[in-house]
């Protein structure tokens, strides 16, 4: 593992090249450039504040605030899974040429990824602080910094891994996109925790891991109290495994993944 975070951190300069290079071109004549990634959270968010911030009896400002925050740590969660899964297949050329690192390729894609969920988030805490209208809470943004650290390596081992699966089984990104439909209604973004609990689910939240980075991320802000610092030590556990697994994939299949390209 040691030996492969060397090699990818001796090609980080190509890495940041490479991940300029996709937002330059996602944006490329677009008249709101990456103001699409503004739009999109709060558009959804209007949506669902008509919907259900009267269903669940909060306020509008409150439900806003945790909604595009919850937004921004799904689109990211989603992204990754998603778009890292093609990682290999959309490099092909890169691989078939150069030496380069495998955990690379998924890594490009999972910073675009990042740049978007960071943009979303920033929306998110402007959401907090005028339309909330709790200025205080950003005093817990360096609490959430440890999480969103151990969130987006374990969006690169999650990614690594489905783009294994993909090279290997094609229908591996369609699942994916089913999956992720309905993880985002069995997660409490769009709604509080407590629905889950008072429905009998409790175990549905507890056993759900984005909902552990959800009440690493969400809560301190929404809330302004610090999670309970248990909550670190399962998100680092559960980084942890995801990462020696992507790691061990990686060294076991690295030699025969260009067959299967």
């Amino acid at each position: 593992m040691v030996t492969q975070l060397a090699a990818v951190w001796r090609f980080r300069h190509f890495l940041l090249s490479l991940v300029r290079l996709d937002l330059r071109n996602r944006y490329t004549r677009s008249a709101l450039g990456v103001g699409w990634t503004v739009v999109q959270p709060v558009l959804m968010a209007g949506v669902f504040v008509v919907v259900f911030s009267g269903v669940l009896e909060m306020s509008p400002g409150r439900y806003v605030a945790n909604l595009l925050l919850g937004l921004a740590v799904w689109g990211f969660v989603r992204e990754s899974l998603v778009t890292g899964s093609g990682a290999f297949l959309a490099h092909e050329s890169y691989i078939r040429q150069c030496l380069l690192p495998y955990a690379l390729y998924p890594l490009r894609l999972v910073l675009g990824s990042a740049v978007h969920a960071g943009i979303a988030l920033l929306v998110a805490l402007a959401a907090v602080v005028f339309v909330d209208g709790h200025a205080e809470k950003l005093a817990m943004i360096p609490v959430v910094l440890p999480a969103l650290a151990l969130l987006l390596v374990a969006g690169w081992a999650a990614a690594t891994l489905f783009a294994f699966a993909q090279c290997y089984f094609q229908d591996t990104r369609h699942l994916l996109d089913i999956g992720c439909q309905m993880l985002f209604f069995l997660t409490p973004i769009i709604y509080p925790p407590e629905v889950l609990v008072n429905r009998g689910f409790a175990w549905l939240a507890r056993g759900n891991p984005v909902n552990l980075f959800l009440e690493l991320i969400r809560t301190p802000l929404a809330t302004g109290e610090p999670p309970d610092a248990k909550l670190y030590l399962y998100a680092a556990a559960f980084t942890a495994v995801l990462t020696a697994a992507a790691f061990a994939v990686v060294r076991r299949g690295q030699r025969s993944l260009v067959y299967q390209l």
